[in-house]
């Protein structure tokens, strides 16, 4: 299993809106670094929803549920998304300033390529955040 975090602004498609739709394409992703993480994600692989801009929180876990193909609202390009699905929210949404604070997240992507949209986290980073968020991990 391989950990993400996927970055999106709450204005344009939030938390509560995710896990109304009961899932969603990860479309409109523009970056070659972030298309290859969504290249590489598999099906089950988890994933930390964090509302990027007006909250600067992670505040939901998700799952992959179909891997890397054509994105749909590409006009050109080899551009790709993939589906993900609520797993739960996080018990509290975990700020960046929490994050920015702990010493075992100093090399989190989030913090050291801030724009990057969509970033592998390592299982350690994974569970940090979760722990920091007064989450269980299962």
């Amino acid at each position: 299993m391989q950990y993400w975090l996927v970055k999106q602004e709450p204005e344009e498609y939030s938390w509560d809106q995710f896990v109304r739709d009961r899932g969603t394409a990860w479309t409109g992703v523009r970056n070659f670094q972030a298309r290859n993480h969504l290249r590489a994600m598999k099906r089950g692989d988890r994933v930390l929803f964090y509302h990027s801009v007006s909250e600067k929180a992670v505040v939901g876990l998700a799952r992959v549920t179909r891997t890397a193909y054509a994105d749909p609202t590409a006009v050109e390009g080899d551009w790709c998304c993939v589906d993900l699905a609520p797993v739960r929210p996080l018990a509290a949404p975990l700020c960046l300033d929490a994050i920015k604070a702990d010493p075992g997240l100093k090399n989190l992507p989030l913090v050291k390529q801030a724009r990057l949209s969509v970033m592998p986290l390592s299982q350690a980073e994974f569970h940090r955040i979760l722990e920091l968020a007064g989450t269980p991990a299962a």
